[in-house]
């Protein structure tokens, strides 16, 4: 198995190794390389939606999606799709799933079943290199803050995606969620800090209003964008990523208007975050 940086500070490309006949040590580093790098990458693998579920539950527990459309025959695999006439995609801004949860998802496995000829690449941002970056004076202004998350307003009757052509296929609308965390957290296995704030699902600041939080609110995601945070997943016919929800944010590029590209996610459940 070998382990070759995507960029200097965010993800990994894993070779030499069947996801699907890994062995104990091999998995353990693979673990070990994803909560480090945030993200790792998997070319050439023959993954069956079977392989996808045994892999995913090594992990532990998954997380069944309330929102995406589920596989009829494996509803532990979402289906993230876009079809030649929608022009919005899912997952089309910066964010870290499932945020907006008490115990939010520890992270996703997504396999690449049908692609564009080219575009729909994915980008990822490391939280801990985010955290780093930032000034002492604002790393001593966020010490101890905690931030409000919630996903109503993406999701829910009337929200975000109603307004688009991909409403219709989303579920969940009258769910209601909310969730309190920790603005910066340490990673349960590399104890590193990590900025756990997000564009998409972070409201406000504990004990602040919208209003009075977005100045702060701002400069923290304008740090955590930084190019030198960044890699890119480059999808190709078996290709697989992992990533670690609380280590990255995501964006899927929506460049291939006129194709239909299809991914199949499991969404791996994590544990209570920390500071």
């Amino acid at each position: 198995m070998k382990l070759t940086p995507m960029s200097p500070n965010c993800g990994v490309e894993i070779s030499g190794v069947s996801l699907a006949n890994c062995s104990d040590a091999e998995m353990s580093e693979i673990k070990q390389a994803i909560y480090e790098h945030g993200v790792a990458m998997f070319r050439g693998q023959d993954f069956s939606p079977e392989d996808h579920i045994a892999f995913a539950k090594r992990w532990g527990g998954i997380d069944i999606n309330n929102y995406f459309p589920l596989q009829d025959k494996y509803p532990e695999i979402a289906i993230v799709r876009k079809k030649p006439d929608q022009v919005t995609n899912i997952g089309g801004a910066w964010h870290t799933d499932h945020s907006y949860d008490q115990i939010p998802a520890m992270g996703s496995i997504l396999v690449a079943r049908e692609l564009p000829p080219k575009g729909g690449d994915t980008l990822f941002a490391h939280m801990g290199a985010a955290y780093d970056s930032l000034p002492d004076e604002l790393k001593a202004e966020i010490e101890g803050l905690e931030a409000f998350h919630t996903a109503d307003h993406v999701y829910q009757e009337g929200g975000i995606y109603a307004q688009t052509d991909m409403g219709g296929e989303l579920r969940g609308q009258d769910l209601k969620t909310g969730a309190v965390h920790p603005v910066v957290i340490r990673h349960p296995h590399t104890g590193r800090k990590l900025l756990y704030v997000n564009s998409a699902f972070t409201i406000n600041f504990v004990g602040k209003s919208r209003e009075e939080s977005l100045p702060l609110l701002q400069k923290l995601l304008a740090a955590a964008v930084r190019d030198d945070n960044q890699c890119r997943v480059e999808w190709e016919p078996g290709t697989v990523a992992i990533w670690d929800n609380r280590t990255t944010w995501h964006n899927a590029l929506n460049d291939y208007q006129g194709y239909y590209r299809e991914m199949h996610r499991i969404t791996l459940s994590g544990e209570a975050l920390a500071a």
